[in-house]
């Protein structure tokens, strides 16, 4: 099946997205982190990709589900439970106010989930390396 490689590779440049947003988070932190920003700059850069990164996720495991990956699709929901509890809390925003209290928990929550998106790009990067060489034989 052709298609099923595209779509791997479609996901896989989701995935890839959602790293880069989560990196960028990681070095706005550390850069406030060492002083080279104010907690008013950092609150403008990483709450402007936050929406983005919890839509982009969302879109992502509704293509696993729509594609019917469903392996895939359940190791999203943990995340896409995890994100929908902060934005229904209203705790997905940086509060300036509070950054420097926060900052260790802030970073610990961006890295745990960039540890949980790159085993699920690995994932993806395997069935996508799997169907390739399916296709050959």
């Amino acid at each position: 099946m052709v298609g099923d490689a595209w779509t791997w590779l479609v996901f896989f440049f989701f995935l890839i997205f959602l790293v880069a947003m989560l990196v960028f988070q990681l070095v706005c932190l550390t850069d406030l982190e060492l002083d080279y920003i104010n907690p008013y700059e950092l609150g403008n850069k990483i709450n402007g990709v936050i929406v983005p990164e919890f839509i982009t996720y969302g879109v992502l495991c509704f293509l696993f589900l729509a594609t019917r990956h469903l392996v895939m699709f359940l190791l999203g929901v943990p995340l896409l439970y995890y994100n929908f509890i902060l934005y229904r809390k209203r705790h997905h925003l940086i509060d300036i106010t509070e950054i420097y209290n926060k900052l260790t928990k802030e970073k610990t929550r961006r890295f745990i989930k960039l540890g949980y998106i790159m085993f699920i790009l690995f994932m993806c990067l395997f069935w996508m390396i799997y169907n390739i060489l399916e296709e050959h034989d």
